[in-house]
């Protein structure tokens, strides 16, 4: 028994849940189980349409064509199943035709629902659109032919050589689907006729035939750089079909054809391959192969490369990512559906109820991606299909929406009455509902505009406790629509008979816009555009046209009647300006009239000069006006251009804007709303400025949400930008969520980054989702931003989105080209970049050759980057003139080579007074015209007075310190004089750390030495003082060698007779002295001290530079460094051989130790050198 009653609640349950649903689920019945597809056929012959339809029965199905419903004839009718079939295919022109958009709607008693789009296209095959053409070329190059023809379906191209087939592709013949023949490496025998050949099911068409001529080559081919003669072209290709980008290139050697794309993804090498000599062919193309495609022709071997780019655009049919719904509402309620789809270009929504469209009212509004419906009444109950469709197909989803009824609530108001107050007011009265009116809490009163569609309802809400209302923000002269519903706690009630009533006409808000135009020196032709209803507030009855002289204040006044839209002002004074107002009146009296607008009447002269153009001004929104315009009747040959002024009312006029002769329209953005503009074109020519047009428009309020009972749109969503060449960006942007319905407009705004004159903003006006910014500067960063325009609604910028233009190859070759011979056989060239503005340059190509071998053409290369503008040439042939040129390059290409320059490498035995880098420390240099860089006068003036100062303050620094050594004679002597015994290595360290008072003396150094800004010196200081080592030849200049060349013979001398030691720049010395008595000082105390005579470029150890590349920076500290022999924890070899228990030399452990010296003697007895003693292993430096 338990067990029954259980069952017997869940089947009572079930019942409960499902009732209520059943209805939401009958609806799904009815649905499609076949739709019409696209199909092409041949004439004549029969086809079917398929349609089937799945519900509860009984089903009718019925057929539309292009939206209009289709009768049945002996030729067309249904098939029992409901598909549509034509007997025999028809093509005439006109409506007889069956081509067309069929669509199948299949209704039962739930709704109706409509099929998707399907196109019947009839076989056909036009003539040629572009037929090939004759062409020369030389044998060896490469020969191309195109044509171009129109056809459904698509045509198969072939080609004919002499009338013979060719076949597809060879090693050198090349056949592209898209009507394209290459012929590569022409021979003799390719010389003859070619055609293209075009078949289809429809027909086959044959070309015009073309002539090929092959000219012989002249001799051997010179050397080429490569060049694109047929680059790749901006395509747009459907989902799943295949694409073809173009790139024939020539030069000498044969270039290399390579593919990449410009953001730098891979391309997809599945569905991708290689027609031909370097054609590019991607089948089944999909959304992920969209973007711009980068060809290069480089030649083998080499960096010398040119490309050529091409935007792949592509097209996909549209996809739901979201669908409506189905709803069950209560009656005045809310019902809202979404459906939100995607594809390219962004598809267009469109609502359907019970297969009709449906239009925006009070109650139903429609968005982008929703439709709501308010105030719910029962004739809403329906099936709702949301179709979204765009060029490349269509496609629907449905739902169903439920109206539940209630029994409890009140009836509608009664007796609606509406009563004209004033050309703004409307009083509405009515009576309380029959039933149920005792619990009526309010009621709201609905209006809107009784013309036109789409139009905004608006709602008042107000007590219960009045039936009367005023309604008092209403435009003139205009049909109103009303109707009252009546709530109470449980719901509302079905809305009232809707009542019309009509506003009362009012003055004319304002004037219309002037148009001033001359056809002769005496005469100015006015005309206007009639006023819309919402600024005339009535029927129009008269205008009243006023003008007078600038210099006359006598005005006259003409009245024209109200239909009257143009008037012509004759016998006026030539070369005079005229001011002219209107003002219109309606059946109420005059509006307030316009303010002047000038006008110059032309010059009475003999000379023809253009007419005055046809001008059309267009207020696109609150801040942009489009100007368009007509060329002037029989002078569009001789016109040079356009001149465009425009100023604000009561401003003075600004500078013109230059347009060009083919122009025919310009795009005034940046304006501020709400303001009168004055605009005026003219056209010049060689005879002079020809007549001026002068028209005035008004920009119109920016609506915000206070103005309207809708928010304005929200800005275009995803911009995206992206360089399609050195001077155009291609734009691509998502259409935002709006009311659906209406036309769009967009605007972008370019500029380049950091612009401060806001007149050079760029505004660009379309209704597409996408753009080809063109015109604009190369190797420059722009932003961009879009906004919408709908309605006389603005949106917000979108966000900026930033992209930089490709540059251009340098068009200059390097300014500035010097070479300078440093050494024998090394030379410097150095330059500057080119001297035009916006290129980038990533590298230089240096070619230099001698004469013997530039007649032989064979040059010598060297490449640098681009942020290098200096190179070293070695290993020159003495007595050789050699000839050098540099050329500058970046990714897009090479730019040409400098003037050559000579430089001249003298022989080996030519005396050293005629080299000046052999001259022993000579300051003089022979300066040749054909090779070296001259020093002008103020570079010569600045190094004389630098070495100057530099020599003065030398001496009066040695004077000081010759002064102060001897005050310090007896402090030196007596740290001298120490103990016989020695301390430990690691002691002598420990006393050298308590000498902190004790003041060493650097000694001064000659002119062949250096002390940079650190303390750090390139002098080397031993035992007996400082080391000057002088050599039989000159050191070699290494400032771009990173490898030292030593002698090791003369490194071994230098020790022998100096007894230098490792010394770092900017440390004391300290070293180790046996008791053994020292040699005498020598005399030459000054020789020692400024340096000797003779060679000034320094000791071996010196020799050498550090190189930093080839741009020529290198620093004395850091060649310094590079040059020490050990670093600073290396120890001397006394210390070591200590270390080890003694040296060979040395004393033994109980012998004299060598004690540490710390030497502040007099300078002249500090740098003495002990030349005649071989300094020992324990008498080395230590640094300190």
């Amino acid at each position: 028994m338990a067990s029954f009653k259980r069952k017997l609640y869940q089947r009572l349950l079930f019942f409960t849940v499902l009732l209520p649903i059943s209805g939401v689920l009958c609806f799904s019945e009815l649905f499609f189980i076949k739709e019409p597809h696209d199909v092409t056929v041949m004439r004549k012959d029969p086809v079917i349409l398929d349609c089937q339809a799945h519900g509860e029965a009984p089903i009718a199905v019925r057929w539309l064509k292009n939206g209009v419903m289709l009768s049945e004839s002996e030729r067309v009718y249904l098939l029992s199943n409901g598909s549509l079939y034509i007997s025999e295919v028809e093509s005439r022109k006109g409506d007889k035709s069956d081509e067309g958009f069929y669509q199948c709607l299949a209704q039962n008693k739930y709704g109706a629902i409509l099929s998707q789009k399907a196109r019947l296209t009839i076989a056909s095959i036009s003539p040629f659109v572009i037929q090939p053409t004759s062409v020369v070329v030389t044998e060896g190059s490469v020969a191309r032919f195109t044509c171009r023809i129109t056809a459904s379906p698509p045509p198969i191209i072939t080609w004919e050589f002499n009338r013979v087939t060719l076949p597809l592709a060879t090693e050198r013949i090349t056949v592209l689907p898209n009507g394209v023949l290459q012929i590569h490496a022409v021979e003799q025998g390719d010389a003859g006729n070619y055609r293209c050949v075009a078949t289809n099911i429809a027909n086959r068409r044959r070309s015009t035939e073309a002539t090929l001529t092959v000219n012989p080559a002249p001799g051997p081919r010179p050397l080429q750089r490569p060049r694109i003669i047929a680059g790749p072209q901006n395509i747009t290709a459907s989902l799943h079909q295949s694409a073809i980008l173009e790139c024939v290139a020539t030069g000498n050697p044969k270039p290399l054809i390579s593919w990449s794309r410009a953001d730098q993804k891979s391309i997809d090498v599945f569905n991708t391959r290689v027609l031909g000599n370097g054609n590019l062919m991607i089948s089944d193309v999909k959304l992920q192969h969209a973007g711009v495609y980068v060809c290069r022709a480089t030649t083998p071997g080499t960096r010398n490369f040119t490309v050529a780019t091409a935007n792949l655009t592509v097209l996909a049919p549209p996809s739901l990512v979201e669908w409506p719904e189905s709803l069950t509402r209560p009656r005045a309620g809310t019902a809202r559906f979404v459906c939100q789809a995607e594809g390219v270009p962004l598809p267009h929504i469109t609502w359907l109820k019970n297969g009709e469209k449906v239009h925006s009212n009070g109650r139903i509004k429609m968005y982008s991606s929703k439709l709501v419906i308010n105030q719910i009444i029962p004739e809403d109950d329906a099936i709702y299909q949301c179709l979204a469709e765009n060029e490349q197909g269509s496609v629907l989803s449905m739902a169903r929406l439920i109206v539940v009824m209630s029994e409890d609530r009140p009836s509608a108001p009664r007796n609606i009455r509406a009563e004209t107050v004033s050309s703004c007011a409307i009083l509405l009265a009515w009576e309380r509902p029959l039933y149920n009116s005792e619990k009526v809490i309010a009621y709201s009163v609905h209006y809107m505009k009784a013309e036109g569609l789409n139009n905004e309802e608006y709602q008042v809400v107000i007590g219960n406790d009045t039936t009367r209302y005023i309604i008092d923000d209403l435009e003139p002269a205009r049909n109103y629509t009303f109707y009252i519903v009546a709530y109470m706690p449980m719901g509302a009630s079905r809305m009232s008979d809707h009542v019309i009533q009509h506003t009362l006409e009012d003055v004319p808000l304002r004037a219309p816009e002037l148009s001033l135009t001359s056809r002769s020196p005496t005469d100015i032709h006015v005309s206007w555009q009639p006023l819309p209803p919402k600024l005339s507030r009535g029927a129009v009855s008269a205008y009243r046209l006023s003008y007078r002289t600038s210099t006359d204040s006598t005005v006259t006044s003409l009245e024209l009647p109200g239909d009257c839209v143009q008037h012509l002002l004759d016998n006026l004074q030539p070369d005079t300006i005229y001011l002219l107002r209107i003002a219109v009146a309606t059946s109420v009296g005059w509006g307030e009239q316009s303010a002047w607008t000038s006008h110059r009447t032309p010059k009475a002269s003999s000379t023809k000069v253009p007419l005055a153009p046809e001008l059309q001004l267009e207020a696109l929104n609150c801040t942009t006006i489009l100007v368009r315009w007509q060329p002037p009747p029989g002078s569009a040959a001789s016109i040079q251009g356009f001149r465009l002024f425009y100023r604000e009312e009561s401003q003075p006029e600004g500078t013109p804007i230059q347009l060009r002769p083919q122009d025919s329209q310009h795009t005034i953005g940046g304006l501020d709303p709400r303001r009168k503009y004055h605009v005026k074109l003219l056209a010049y020519s060689f005879m002079g400025e020809g007549y001026q047009a002068d028209q005035t428009v008004s920009t119109p309020g920016c609506v915000s949400v206070r103005d309207r009972l809708v928010p304005p749109p929200p800005p275009p969503h995803h911009l995206y930008a992206k360089s399609n060449g050195s001077s155009s960006v291609y734009l691509h942007w998502g259409r935002p969520a709006f009311t659906s319905g209406q036309t769009v407009n967009y605007t972008i705004r370019c500029n380049p980054v950091g612009l401060q004159n806001a007149s050079l903003v760029l505004y660009l006006q379309t209704a597409e989702q996408s753009m080809l910014v063109q015109d604009l500067e190369p190797n420059t960063r722009y932003e961009f931003a879009v906004r919408l325009h709908v309605d006389q609604l603005s949106s917000p910028w979108s966000p900026v989105v930033y992209q930089s233009t490709l540059p251009e190859a340098p068009t200059l070759p390097p300014s500035g080209v010097k070479v300078t011979l440093i050494e024998d056989d090394t030379a410097l060239v150095s330059w500057k970049q080119p001297e035009e503005p916006n290129v980038a340059v990533t590298r230089y190509t240096i070619l230099y050759a001698s004469r013997k071998a530039w007649i032989a053409g064979e040059w010598q290369v060297l490449q640098r980057e681009g942020s290098i503008t200096m190179a070293l040439l070695e290993n020159l042939q003495p007595g050789n003139v050699y000839l050098v040129k540099i050329s500058a390059s970046n990714d897009v290409g090479d730019g040409p080579f400098s003037n050559a320059v000579e430089l001249a490498v003298l022989p080996e035995g030519s005396p050293s007074g005629q080299n000046p880098w052999r001259s022993g420390g000579s300051t003089e240099a022979k300066v040749f015209s054909d090779g070296f860089y001259h020093l002008d006068e103020k570079s010569m003036t600045g190094i004389i007075v630098g070495v100057s100062i530099a020599l003065t303050c030398i001496i009066i620094c040695v004077l000081i310190l010759v002064y102060r050594g001897k005050a310090r004679k007896s402090s030196a002597t007596k740290l001298r004089e120490g103990s016989g015994q020695a301390p430990p290595a690691s002691s002598s360290l420990a006393v050298g750390n308590q000498a902190e008072n004790v003041e060493a003396l650097v000694p001064m150094m000659a002119g062949n030495h250096f002390i940079d800004t650190k303390g750090g010196t390139n002098l080397i200081i031993n035992s007996s003082g400082p080391v000057n080592t002088r050599t039989q030849k000159k050191s070699k200049w290494r400032f771009f060698n990173k490898k030292e060349t030593q002698n090791p013979r003369k490194e071994q001398a230098q020790r022998t007779g100096h007894g230098m030691c490792s010394y770092q720049p900017g440390l004391t010395v300290l070293r180790y002295e046996d008791e053994s008595p020292s040699s005498l000082c020598q005399p030459a105390s000054l020789e020692v001290l400024l340096g000797p005579r003779g060679d000034s470029e320094g000791s071996q150890n010196s020799e050498g530079s550090h190189e930093t590349g080839d741009s020529g920076r290198y620093s004395h500290d850091e060649t310094e460094m590079t040059n020490l022999s050990s670093g600073r924890n290396t120890r001397p070899p006394s210390l070591r051989a200590e270390d080890s228990g003694g040296s060979e030399d040395g004393p033994g452990p109980e012998g004299e130790r060598p004690h540490l010296v710390v030497e502040t003697r007099d300078i002249a007895e500090t740098l003495c050198g002990r030349l005649s003693q071989t300094p020992e292993p324990s008498q080395a430096a230590l640094p300190l």
